[in-house]
């Protein structure tokens, strides 16, 4: 099983806040920006719109159409779409560089973010970020991979729901592919193949008092990264530099045991 780090949601660059650690540990990780049809309004938790959450915690700015990728959480959406399954999709380099790391049914995606928690209460109106807590790195989901559909395939197989089966990306991109979910994950039958998970502790990348420094985890050094990966890091920690936005472990026992650490 190869472990695959996945960056996902909000950052600095797109986005501009980080994604919301609700108060009761709910991770919620906000669908970057993007020309797409999908509104933020479209989407909710708890009864409450993701535009009305983010309404809250950035008043000054503006959210409108967003990209819902990787889309795996159930009952997002506030019209419920037809046959939905949930899926990731990945085009252009970076899923070249997944398929030349030959990345495939069995492997594990596990999705990270830029959080931070809040306090309030939605319903009041009142959520905000938590000043005093840091931003941090945080795994938020995951998938183990089931299938793949090819571009030619995600029309015709009613993906059209996806952002990575809209027509601007069907026709106009290279190498688009779509990642489907095994129903269980193959280490642990009762639970599903993809899906969010709560805050803890062991799901934090950061170090303390960092932001984008990693904590010194075994699995994550460069020795066990597949690829060319320097840490950048002058002082303790992991750094990664640079705009990525898959990471593919090494296929080895210290990887699988760690990912299924952060899972179970």
């Amino acid at each position: 099983m190869k472990i695959i780090l996945s960056r996902k949601g909000f950052d600095s660059a797109n986005g501009g806040v980080p994604s919301p650690i609700l108060p009761d540990g709910t991770m919620l990780s906000m669908p970057i920006p993007s020309k797409d049809a999908l509104r933020f309004r479209d989407l909710c938790c708890g009864g409450h719109t993701y535009e009305e959450i983010l309404r809250q915690l950035a008043p000054k700015r503006t959210f409108e159409t967003c990209h819902l990728d990787p889309d795996i959480k159930a009952d997002i959406r506030a019209k419920t779409v037809p046959n939905w399954k949930p899926a990731f999709g990945q085009v252009g380099s970076a899923q070249g560089y997944l398929e030349n790391q030959q990345v495939g049914p069995g492997d594990l995606f596990l999705f990270f973010g830029r959080f931070q928690k809040t306090l309030g209460d939605i319903a009041n109106g009142t959520l905000h970020f938590d000043k005093q807590a840091p931003i941090i790195h945080v795994i938020y989901g995951y998938m183990e991979i089931g299938a793949l559909v090819p571009n030619d395939k995600i029309a015709k197989n009613d993906y059209l729901w996806h952002p990575h089966g809209f027509e601007t990306r069907l026709y106009n991109e290279t190498n688009n592919v779509l990642y489907l979910p095994a129903e269980q994950l193959s280490f642990d039958s009762n639970r599903s193949g993809w899906g969010i998970v709560h805050y803890a502790e062991k799901r934090v990348l950061t170090m303390s008092n960092k932001t984008a420094t990693w904590k010194e985890i075994p699995a994550l050094m460069p020795d066990n990264i597949s690829g060319n990966k320097n840490n950048s890091t002058k002082g303790g920690g992991i750094f990664y530099q640079g705009i990525w936005q898959e990471m593919v472990l090494k296929e080895n026992d210290l990887s699988e045991e760690w990912a299924k650490s952060m899972l179970l």
